[in-house]
């Protein structure tokens, strides 16, 4: 049976050997040196958190975290708000201003990858989730979205020039699993195409697609010095999904001992099957 918030602070309290009016004293002090009768804890309200739910306030819980010697942040876990899992909230909020987060700045733990599949090669475009053998608990907060079961997450390999320069070797993509259809319309420019995470027989690759028949149209960057592929779908080609996020260094990116051949000017200008930002 798992204890509530309230029965977990008496258990704490009666470990410690205190009683209800040692805590009452304790978080007099406290109020005292706050001139704030918000820390205090007398036996009536103790009584009513350790067995009715009523839940302590902010200061209160203060006041039990000093008292008993416990982080702040474990007795909040105990009423289920764990800190440490904000990284998977902060994206509910869309600030209209560029601004410095410091939202993470406390946080200790998240999950992320901690065994990875001893085949997997940084020359190669990867599907993360499949080369990632194991998860465990580490202080790198950002990397605790990479658990979350609606995505999965690309790394564009060093030799993977499709999108280049929108998606430049060394990228990660999110890809969304759920958008694995060619989408159909018009778009304004090359940033409004969507972009998929290709899985085809030797190999993944990102790039813009489209169908025809039971063909499917792996379409690269005009600036891309990779050319363009048709392949039977989904026999040897499948969409994975499309990519809605991109996590990528700027300014420090280099070429590495792969050095491509750059396309004839036709190439740079045309699109497969149509125009830039038309489906066939």
């Amino acid at each position: 049976m798992q204890l509530n918030g309230g029965q977990r602070l008496r258990a704490l309290r009666e470990t410690l050997g205190y009683r209800m009016r040692d805590v009452e004293l304790a978080s007099n002090q406290i109020a005292q040196r706050f001139e704030n009768e918000e820390f205090a804890i007398p036996p009536s309200r103790l009584s009513d958190i350790e067995t009715k739910g009523i839940i302590p306030s902010i200061f209160r819980l203060y006041s039990f975290a000093a008292i008993y010697r416990r982080e702040y942040r474990e007795l909040l876990s105990f009423y289920g708000l764990e800190l440490d899992g904000i990284s998977a909230d902060i994206g509910f909020g869309r600030p209209q201003k560029s601004h410095v987060s410091e939202a993470l700045s406390n946080v200790r733990q998240v999950r992320m990858p901690t065994r990875v599949d001893p085949g997997f090669s940084l020359q190669k475009t990867t599907d993360l989730r499949r080369a990632i053998e194991q998860w465990g608990t580490v202080p790198m907060a950002y990397l605790g979205l990479f658990a979350d079961d609606r995505y999965t997450y690309g790394y564009i390999g060093s030799e993977d020039f499709m999108m280049y320069p929108i998606l430049p070797p060394g990228s990660f993509v999110q890809v969304d699993e759920a958008k694995n259809k060619v989408g159909e319309g018009s778009w304004r420019s090359e940033y409004e195409r969507p972009i998929y995470f290709v899985e085809m027989r030797d190999g993944y690759t990102c790039c813009w697609c489209s169908t025809k028949r039971d063909s499917i149209v792996l379409q690269p960057h005009p600036l891309s010095p990779v050319p363009v592929r048709v392949l039977k779908h989904p026999q040897e080609a499948e969409i994975l999904g499309q990519v809605v996020g991109v996590a990528m260094r700027l300014g420090d990116w280099h070429y590495s001992d792969f050095q491509p051949t750059p396309k004839g000017r036709s190439a740079l200008t045309r699109d497969v099957p149509g125009q830039l930002g038309k489906e066939a």
